[in-house]
């Protein structure tokens, strides 16, 4: 298991940590391969800074003490063989919501069809796939959804008897934004992540997460794994809470990168997010996807999960969606992809670095037990609030 979050050396990063010397999390960045706690009353959590003006200029100006080298800190943050005594990575938000995109690359709504015209059975899939793979073709990155070409494509499906509800959203007008875990819940480098123990077809989903402020202004972006069931919500989409969100299954890190003059939006859409998953059993996987093929933009996503409809006052994580669904045999064949407990996820991006997580179920990750409360009530016995 590497410890290192391969950080770019340009760029302003924002995050959390854990340190003994105090009970409320640290707001850090890092300065020269060291992690720095720049913790204040003027902005004491992660929320407080991204409400900034210019929150890169504030993290970037901002007084601070070091708590020890980025590589000391990540290699403490493994679940595994962490030392409570000693300072270790946390996700980057805190009190933001974290919401979640759906279907938003063709491949991925060809794989959400899939599984629901699969009934969650993986052993179905592969014929599934190349039967519509044959109908409409493998080149559909420059697909607009709601436009013209994509209501000939719904049609061709629907008249094929592959109509699904996945459809409205991957190619019809609206886009499917859902909860991925409640504020506070996420979890960060090094840590598990957990698979609920009722799924046997399940995989990571490696994403680009948009970080904005409650006025809907994206002050930043960092990479995530949105954990998911596939048997579960092929099974039915009215089960995609029991399929998204459950103990450590939303995963964030290891900074969130601010945008500045380093770092802008059109670096997120020019970025290429890899895979790479390693079982305790020899298999490994690597992949990779670009958001150049992603159907809708970050600020489409963003302002269709917040805006006049819909208010933050503590802003948003959202995460864009994924175009890498994982097919390869992992055994059997023609049962394809799922995890195994012990799986370690590397996933990376040029502009983030990488976050690493090592799979388990549910249960037997650490129970969230640290909320919005907990947290306000530190602040305040530290004179921070």
């Amino acid at each position: 298991m590497t410890n290192m979050t391969f950080l770019p050396d340009d760029g302003v990063f924002l995050g959390r940590a854990r340190s003994p010397d105090v009970p409320h999390p640290l707001i850090v960045t890092v300065r020269d391969g060291s992690v720095f706690d720049i913790t204040s009353s003027a902005a004491p959590t992660v929320r407080d800074i991204c409400e900034m003006a210019d929150p890169a200029g504030h993290v970037r100006s901002a007084k601070g003490k070091p708590i020890g080298s980025l590589d000391d800190i990540a290699a403490n943050s493994f679940q595994t063989s962490r030392d409570p005594a000693r300072p270790y990575l946390l996700s980057p938000v805190d009190l933001q919501a974290v919401k979640a995109s759906g279907v938003t690359f063709v491949v991925s709504l060809l794989e959400r069809v899939i599984e629901e015209q699969a009934r969650g059975s993986a052993e179905k899939a592969d014929a599934i796939r190349a039967d519509i793979a044959g109908l409409i073709g493998h080149d559909l990155s420059k697909l607009k959804p709601g436009s013209p070409e994509a209501m000939e494509i719904k049609a061709k499906l629907i008249a094929r008897g592959a109509w699904s509800q996945y459809l409205e959203v991957g190619i019809g007008p609206d886009a499917e934004i859902f909860t991925k875990c409640q504020p506070m819940a996420s979890v960060g480098f090094g840590a598990d992540v957990g698979l609920h123990p009722v799924s046997t077809w399940n995989n990571p989903e490696p994403e680009i997460a948009m970080i904005a402020a409650s006025s809907g202004r994206i002050v930043g972006a960092t990479i995530g794994n949105d954990v998911n069931l596939r048997d579960v919500e092929g099974r039915s989409a009215l089960l995609l809470g029991k399929a998204k969100d459950n103990n450590a299954s939303a995963s964030l890190g290891p900074f969130i990168r601010l945008f500045d003059d380093t770092f802008s939006i059109d670096d997120v859409k020019r970025a290429v997010v890899r895979l790479k998953v390693e079982g305790e059993d020899g298999f490994s996987l690597e992949g990779a996807s670009s958001m150049a093929e992603i159907s809708r933009s970050p600020e489409e996503l963003v302002a269709a999960a917040m805006g006049p409809h819909h208010q933050y006052p503590d802003g948003l994580a959202l995460y864009l969606g994924t175009m890498f669904v994982p097919s390869k045999d992992r055994g059997e064949k023609g049962k394809g992809f799922t995890h195994k407990v012990g799986d370690i996820v590397t996933i990376s991006s040029e502009k983030f670095g990488a976050l690493v997580n090592r799979v388990r179920l549910s249960p037997d990750c650490p129970h969230w037990t640290y909320g919005a409360s907990h947290l306000m009530r530190d602040l305040a016995k530290a004179d921070l609030i």
